[in-house]
């Protein structure tokens, strides 16, 4: 009921069950047990354009996929323009897709200004987006988070940029930047303002005195 084929530019996937990229997770033992249990499309680690760029082979080794089965994506990351564009046209020799890392929360990726921290930069998400589809000879998919924060929820806008550049799929993941991984992923978009927060923290207050009251009955 739920399991269909997928389409991603020219590419169809057997089923629409995509193994996400983590860091540190899915590597290449780990993405060929998945593929035994029938999912679509697996990805590999985030690799650094600047790593590929500068030819370092350790970076190079994150994509190795000797002995797997195809379809498979391949994640970069990055904020340079000419180190996008020189991946892409190195790992579209490699991959099926190539996925944009525009997602990642952590602080060693983001004081970069890679990964989440683009999204406080929609002219460069864009750039960076239209840099790699024209230098890929495969489909391009993005991923990113709803915002970078409370007060920076831009998802809907990001991905009409990131159409606009012509990638062919987008994903998105239903926390901020600040969120990290904590709380429930909300799925809805929402703009939240300053004063729904506000409401927010009086129902929490009137809740907690309403709690206090029954105890001392």
């Amino acid at each position: 009921m739920y399991l269909n084929q997928l389409k991603i530019g020219n590419i169809t996937l057997p089923n629409n069950i995509i193994l996400a990229p983590m860091a540190g997770i899915t590597d290449r033992a780990f993405r060929k047990t998945c593929k035994q249990y029938g999912v679509g499309l697996v990805c590999t680690e985030m690799v650094s354009s600047k790593g590929l760029y500068y030819k370092d082979e350790k970076t190079k080794q994150i994509l190795n996929t000797q002995g797997e089965q195809r379809p498979i994506s391949m994640q970069i990351f990055g904020s340079d323009i000419e180190t996008m564009g020189y991946s892409a046209k190195y790992v579209s020799e490699l991959a099926d897709i190539i996925d944009i890392n525009m997602g990642c929360p952590a602080p060693k990726v983001v004081k970069n200004g890679d990964g989440s921290k683009l999204l406080l930069n929609l002219d460069l998400v864009e750039e960076i987006v239209r840099e790699v589809v024209q230098n890929s000879k495969v489909p391009v998919s993005v991923k990113i988070r709803k915002g970078w924060d409370d007060e920076n929820i831009v998802a809907v806008e990001v991905a009409k940029r990131i159409e606009k550049a012509g990638a062919s799929s987008i994903t998105i993941h239903g926390r901020t930047r600040q969120e990290f991984y904590s709380r429930k992923s909300r799925l809805g978009y929402h703009q939240t303002s300053k004063t729904k927060r506000i409401h927010s923290r009086h129902r929490k207050r009137r809740y907690q005195n309403k709690r206090r009251c029954k105890k001392h009955v």
